[in-house]
């Protein structure tokens, strides 16, 4: 059974980018538009093997969101990947202290985002 993400980010444009390069490396892909729709989504679903947010997105946004799923037991030791545009010290480490695994910097490149996704969670 592949290996499942959830892909939280506000632009279709990038969820989609993201989905395809995750799918063609074999990955169960479920999308979110954003922090928000992340927590209903992850409400109805088996809990992912990991999570790829953005941090700039109404509603909820990605630190909120991070923070929302940190005090959820279940979600505790789940993977989450920062994949954005702040690359602020600052942030990143707003972004650490909320419980974020690992950041990305966008635009990211298929090889580097998957080269992140099994570095964290193994191949698909």
């Amino acid at each position: 059974m592949p290996k499942r993400v959830l892909v939280v980010d506000d632009s279709a444009a990038i969820r989609q980018s993201i989905t395809y390069v995750l799918q063609q490396g074999g990955y169960e892909v479920i999308e979110a538009k954003d922090g928000q729709d992340g927590l209903d989504t992850m409400a109805r679903i088996e809990v992912p093997d990991l999570i790829i947010t953005d941090v700039n997105m109404p509603n909820l946004d990605g630190i909120g969101f991070i923070r929302r799923i940190r005090e959820q037991i279940k979600y505790k030791f789940v993977p989450i990947v920062v994949l954005t545009t702040e690359s602020q010290g600052e942030k990143m480490n707003e972004g650490k202290e909320a419980g974020a695994t690992a950041w990305i910097v966008k635009p990211f490149n298929a090889d580097k985002l998957l080269g992140v996704v099994k570095k964290v969670i193994g191949a698909a």
